[in-house]
């Protein structure tokens, strides 16, 4: 199976409350590109990562699981981002090589994207206009292009800009995820008021489960129960997206199926710590 391209954030996940903090690899296209090799879908990953310490962390958790990395280098290092929990609710910050994050795409980077089955864009800075037309050009003409903008509210510069210019990827693109907290972070509504311009929508609502619309219908489905507790949502939506790549990469086109499998691995991911995909037991 040729690779699927998986381009946008990679960064490392600083978590800290009362007792200390935690480092964890993440990144929404690292976790997607990791997700997609546990489910047996060989990826390459497409991210700014530094030649520093957090740098070679994530080179070797995303190789460790045999993802392939094509790094772009970042002169201010790889980017972090900061959830402290140390008092209740979480707060989120990033650093500047977060704030700055930037994808060069070399010839070798084209290849890859021109070679893939599948291209999934997973966290990117929409809001950059030199940034989108790189994007934009590397893009061009191909078939199969998924996308999740998954905007942060500490990465955006311009929210306007950066929805105009989702919106316009969007239109090219086979699938596009959102997610309810992205509708509100971009357009003040819910997933149900936002309309784009894509053949295949899936959106995600947290503990209301996840609803794809396609020019045929619609299918829903709740999260699946547990009676274990949740332990950590951070890699729910990114778990959900790396899991219908997979069905769509091997050639289902069953969503009833491709959701069913979704809900259940992302219920699996929230009983672990960290983004990484967990496949149910």
């Amino acid at each position: 199976m040729s690779r699927v391209v998986v381009i946008g954030d990679a960064l490392v996940d600083e978590m800290r409350d009362e007792f200390g903090s935690t480092d964890a690899p993440g990144g929404s296209a690292l976790n997607v590109a990791v997700g997609l090799a546990i489910l047996g879908v060989p990826s390459t990953l497409i991210a700014m990562i530094g030649d520093d310490a957090d740098g070679a962390v994530l080179r070797d958790y995303a190789t460790g699981r045999g993802v392939v990395v094509l790094a772009s280098e970042s002169a201010l290092g790889t980017g972090r981002a900061v959830s402290d929990r140390s008092e209740g609710e979480p707060r989120y910050s990033f650093s500047d090589a977060a704030r700055a994050r930037s994808i060069h795409f070399s010839d070798e980077m084209a290849q890859a994207v021109a070679d893939a089955p599948l291209v999934v864009i997973s966290g990117f800075p929409f809001d950059v206009p030199a940034e989108v037309a790189e994007l934009r050009r590397v893009l061009a003409g191909h078939p199969r292009v998924l996308l999740d903008a998954n905007p942060r509210e500490g990465f955006l510069r311009d929210r306007a800009a950066f929805a105009a210019e989702f919106e316009r990827v969007a239109s090219l693109c086979e699938l596009v995820k959102i997610g309810d907290e992205d509708a509100r972070l971009l357009y003040d509504a819910g997933v149900d008021d936002v309309a784009l311009a894509s053949p295949i929508v899936l959106a995600t609502e947290g503990a209301r489960g996840a609803t794809v619309t396609t020019p045929t219908g619609t299918v829903h489905r709740d999260i699946v129960a547990d009676e274990r507790p949740v332990i950590d949502t951070m890699g729910a939506g990114d778990a959900t997206f790396a899991s219908v790549v997979a069905g769509l990469a091997a050639g289902s086109d069953d969503w009833e199926a491709l959701l069913d499998a979704a809900m259940h691995i992302a219920a699996e991911t929230i009983r672990h710590a960290g983004g990484e995909l967990r496949q149910p037991r």
